[in-house]
């Protein structure tokens, strides 16, 4: 099996209350928690993030479907690309709507781990393999 890939590994320093930090590592566990191979679902996540810029809530949903569904062809993300486009809108719509776009708010929301893994598993296409990805490395500093 591939070696997973971590927060680190993709330039996010994640601290606690650091919502900008635990965004990118979410959407990067979330286009790693796919049948896809990690290194094209990094490669996605830098074009979306770091080349577009699309680093929060709000400027993720300012996106179309048709202008995700590019940057995750240009990572040659292309098994899934428009279901992965919408959750992404999805996901970013949710997140503003019920947590204010605050990771941290989600937490603050859950009263112990495991409710709070039961909020992610909300989101439209996290599953427990995101949630396995993101736990791995954002636990130390939600819990």
């Amino acid at each position: 099996m591939a070696k997973a890939i971590s927060a680190s590994e993709l330039g996010i320093d994640l601290k606690p209350a650091d919502d900008a930090s635990l965004f990118k590592w979410f959407v990067a566990s979330f286009l790693m928690g796919k049948r896809i191979q990690a290194p094209i679902a990094a490669q996605a996540y830098k074009v979306i993030v770091e080349e577009q810029g699309r680093d929060t809530p709000r400027k993720l949903q300012h996106c179309t479907s048709r202008e995700l569904v590019s940057m995750l062809g240009r990572a040659h993300y292309v098994r899934y690309d428009e279901s992965t486009a919408q959750r992404l809108l999805d996901l970013s719509a949710k997140l503003n709507a019920e947590y204010a776009g605050k990771i941290t708010h989600m937490r603050s929301a859950s009263k112990d781990r495991q409710a709070f893994e039961k909020r992610l598993g909300e989101f439209d296409g996290v599953g427990p393999k995101t949630i396995e990805i993101f736990m791995r490395d954002a636990a130390a500093v939600l819990f």
